[in-house]
């Protein structure tokens, strides 16, 4: 019988080889780490490695979710109601802290030579969160002036471009300024 995804011997490996390549990103370049030094430093085989992840960028984007969510800032669970103006919520606050406590690595995962997973998973979840945002508040295309997935990436390429231009800022703003600076992008109205 086949091992579950909910399996804790499964669960157990993924962390160690999202533990291994963290540990590794603070002492070298990502492009420099090499899936037997991810298997080595969590004692496991290649084969064993290759059994839970296609490539490393695939783990480094699961290396980062899980942490994100460890933290308690998981963007996936952003559903709070998108008011111009108002205070960003709590969880964007959690996300951004959490970002900045670990800027090194969301720099090396996001930067020009980062993990186009990483880029693309985390785009996707800006995005929907926008196409939420725009059904509760009842824009659609006709109201935005093109359609609701187009709308939602235009946001999420400029909330990706907050990100990275404050991650790779020589003097980089306080996170819960960046937050409200986030905040005021995704509830401006568009269209």
């Amino acid at each position: 019988m086949a091992a579950s995804a909910h399996d804790p011997r499964i669960a157990r490996t993924r962390r160690l080889l999202q533990s291994a390549l963290l540990d590794l990103t603070q002492e070298k370049p990502l492009d420099e780490i090499a899936v037997a030094d991810i298997a080595d430093r969590a004692e496991v085989n290649r084969s064993t490695f290759y059994q839970h992840y296609s490539d490393k960028e695939t783990l480094l984007a699961d290396a980062l979710d899980a942490q994100a969510a460890a933290a308690g800032a998981d963007l996936e669970n952003l559903e709070t109601p998108l008011t111009p103006g108002g205070s960003p919520p709590e969880l964007l606050l959690r996300y951004l802290h959490h970002v900045c406590e670990h800027a090194d690595l969301y720099r090396l995962a996001l930067g020009e030579h980062g993990s186009p997973i990483a880029v693309a998973r985390l785009r996707r979840r800006i995005a929907t969160v926008t196409i939420s945002g725009y059904a509760m508040y009842g824009q659609d295309a006709r109201a935005l002036g093109l359609p609701v997935e187009i709308a939602a990436a235009s946001v999420a390429g400029s909330l990706l471009g907050i990100l990275v231009a404050w991650l790779e800022s020589d003097d980089p703003a306080q996170p819960d300024e960046v937050a409200s600076w986030v905040w005021n992008a995704l509830t401006r109205p568009h269209g």
